[in-house]
């Protein structure tokens, strides 16, 4: 019987690890609270051609579903000098800061 509750106890625990692992991760949300400032405002900001756009405008999930499609593809100009450990950093801002975490935020 102990056997069991220990296997559901790491088995539970392995569960939610990788739940968290299809989450951004990696990223330096300090890093990329800068970035989204500096690169993304001017395009997602109120009447911004991008449409406006900060951490609390989706939840974890949607950020995770947006940066997995790839917005930016129909538009690579608008993120041609933005490197992937910068994208990898404003990805992890923005969903550490989503509407439905601990710490939600706008970048203002």
């Amino acid at each position: 019987m102990t056997t069991i509750r220990i296997f559901l106890v790491l088995l539970l625990t392995t569960v939610l690890a990788a739940s968290f692992a299809l989450a951004a991760e990696g990223g330096n949300p300090k890093k990329g609270k800068a970035l989204f400032k500096k690169s993304c405002k001017e395009c997602h900001s109120s009447g911004g051609v991008g449409g406006e756009m900060s951490p609390l405008s989706k939840t974890q999930a949607q950020w995770d579903r947006f940066f997995e499609t790839d917005k930016h593809s129909k538009n690579p100009d608008a993120i041609k000098n933005i490197s992937p450990a910068d994208m990898k950093d404003i990805q992890q801002f923005l969903f550490d800061h989503a509407a439905d975490s601990d710490q939600p935020q706008t970048c203002g």
